[in-house]
Order: C-alpha cells, then sequence, then structure tokens
C-alpha cells in the first residue's frame, strides 16, 4: 500500500510525526465509530447538508492498494492494513476541508488520532450491540467479524474502542430510525461546537 501517500504535498511527513493544526474553519468533519454505526450512510448525507465532498476512507485505501479490504487483512495482515489506513487518512485529512468517514480501528491508532485533532473535527457515531448487529448483519464483508461468534466480537470491540471514541469531539447516538435525524443532530452540535471555540485559532487549542 506504498502508493497511498504519494503526493508531493506540504503534510508528506514521517510516520510518526503528526500534522500541523489548522484554523477551525479549515478541518474536515470525522465519523468515527464501530462498524455499523452509520458513518458512510450518515456522512454522505451530511456532506450534501454542509456543501462538502465526501470520503471514504475504506474506498480510498482499496483504491490506493489494489485490493479490496478483505483481501489486505488476508494477504498481508490486520497490522499492514493499519499502517496503510494512517497514510490515507493523514494525506485525506492534509488536502482540506471533506467530511471524511473513517473505518472502526482508524481511531484508536494515536498518530491518526493527534492528525485528526489537528485537521478534524472527530464526531463519533454511537451505537448499542442491538442495533450494530442489525445493521453489520447485511453485509458479509467485515474481516473482524468473519471468525467465531460475530456478536461477541462486536462487545469484545465495544469494550475495547467506545473509551477511546470516547475522546471525540461530538458524541452523537445512531439510533434506529432515519438517518436525516442523525444528520441533522450533527450539524447542531457542529454548529454549537464551532461558536463555543470560535476565538480558537488552531485545532488543538480546544483540548
Amino acid at each position: 500500500m506504498s502508493n497511498a501517500s504519494d503526493d508531493n504535498s506540504d503534510d508528506d511527513k514521517d510516520e510518526t510525526e503528526a500534522l500541523s493544526s489548522v484554523p477551525l474553519g479549515e478541518r474536515s468533519i470525522v465519523l468515527v465509530g464501530l462498524m455499523g454505526a452509520g458513518k458512510t450512510t450518515v456522512g454522505r448525507r451530511l456532506a450534501r447538508r454542509l456543501d462538502l465532498a465526501f470520503v471514504d476512507t475504506d474506498a480510498e485505501i482499496e483504491k490506493a492498494a489494489g485490493e479490496t479490504i478483505p483481501e489486505i487483512f488476508e494477504r498481508r495482515g490486520e497490522p499492514t492494513f493499519r499502517a496503510g489506513e494512517r497514510r490515507v487518512i493523514a494525506r485525506l485529512l492534509g488536502e482540506g476541508p471533506c467530511v471524511l468517514a473513517t473505518g472502526g480501528g482508524a481511531f484508536m491508532d494515536p498518530l491518526t488520532r493527534a492528525n485528526i485533532a489537528a485537521r478534524g473535527i472527530s464526531v463519533w457515531l454511537k451505537a448499542d450491540l442491538d442495533v450494530l448487529m442489525k445493521r453489520v448483519g447485511k453485509r458479509g464483508d467485515r474481516p473482524l467479524l468473519r471468525s467465531g461468534d460475530p456478536r461477541e466480537t462486536m462487545k469484545r470491540l465495544m469494550d475495547e474502542r467506545y473509551p477511546v471514541y470516547a475522546g471525540a469531539d461530538i458524541t452523537i447516538e445512531s439510533l434506529e430510525g432515519p438517518h436525516d435525524a442523525v444528520v441533522e443532530q450533527v450539524v447542531e452540535e457542529l454548529e454549537r461546537f464551532r461558536e463555543e471555540h470560535a476565538g480558537e485559532a488552531h485545532a488543538g487549542a480546544h483540548k
């Protein structure tokens, strides 16, 4: 996945170095949460609502690698996938404001969290176990759910990841019901967040 970050951009840096901060108004909206939380569906509608481009990081990773996510997991392993994911997200954050839907494990990476804090406003779409299982049951392309008991795996992921997701700038309950209602909640919370931090010039200032 080495071609995932082959741009001649000022933001191409060593993988251990975080991106520089940008002003609040120049940050992307970054959706985080577990698989099934609605990041892609909500993200597309949110992007239209905000007149921004929508980008799905998994799709960008597949494009960069020339393989599907399940193929990357199977052929190269999760660590290789995560390294490519980190590079792709850093590149996308460096390309200017958009609505970015990230994979469920992306926010667990410390450098990715630092990059999102510098260039994004993070929005956690939080859903309970039953809602997540109902949604992911409609798809068979979830590598982490392919072995063992999917419900037990999802519960374990919730226990591991929810404490980290809780560090997002905004938390929105992703419940059963119209996705447009979730989009409106996100818009309202974004407006509130921006008003509260309007005087802060850089991404890290509100932490």
